[in-house]
């Protein structure tokens, strides 16, 4: 079965090194904003670099938001990667600035507190036991960062009778959350397209489960 995924094109992130590390592992990609094909597609793939605020209005100019959740709602699968992880949670905060974001999870996106920013290159992740996304590899696995602000402080815990979402925790100063794995819903802050073989097979693991 070839997954058909679409990578949105909303004016942000690395469209196309997406788009080729998801085609070097299987999948029939399109990158496209078109709405209609973006809600059909077995998998959504949003991308995001630079400023959360500019990021969100891009998004929303191609109804993005509505588009993630319309999917999340009939169980679609979608991927956040880095800023377009940050957009999913509730708000982030730039120089002050207060932006909305998706809502698709409680919490702030806020600067880190590091002596070094922004945190790029290469670092460790701690992911949860269970976890589908890092399967296969070892715990001393380094994938690739370039960021700045982060979610510090995860706040959905769903209760009794429900499954939790597993996040994974990155250090760089403070913790931050680097990946979330919540039913359809998945993102990383990381870059697995710039993450060599290791992000291969976290987007191999991702793919699997669409089938």
């Amino acid at each position: 079965m070839v997954v058909r995924l679409v990578v949105l094109d909303y004016g942000s992130g690395n469209l196309r090194s997406a788009e080729r590390a998801l085609a070097r592992v299987g999948a029939e990609v399109t990158v496209t904003s078109d709405y209609d094909a973006a809600l059909e597609a077995d998998g959504l793939v949003v991308p995001g670099v630079g400023a959360f605020a500019a990021c969100m209005a891009g998004l929303t100019g191609v109804q993005g938001d509505r588009l993630i959740a319309r999917r999340l709602s009939a169980g679609r699968p979608v991927l956040g990667i880095c800023v377009g992880m940050q957009i999913l949670f509730e708000e982030g905060v730039e120089h002050g600035v207060h932006t909305k974001g998706c809502g698709e999870w409680p919490g702030t996106v806020e600067r880190l507190d590091a002596p070094v920013l922004p945190h790029m290159g290469w670092n460790t992740v701690d992911a949860p036991e269970g976890s589908v996304l890092f399967a296969g590899l070892p715990s001393d696995t380094r994938f690739y960062f370039v960021h700045s602000y982060g979610v510090r402080d995860w706040q959905l815990n769903v209760g009794p009778g429900f499954t939790d979402p597993l996040v994974t925790w990155t250090e760089h100063g403070v913790p931050f959350v680097s990946a979330v794995e919540n039913g359809a819903l998945t993102a990383t802050q990381f870059h697995p397209e710039k993450s060599g073989d290791a992000g291969a097979t976290l987007l191999e693991n991702w793919i699997g489960t669409l089938k």
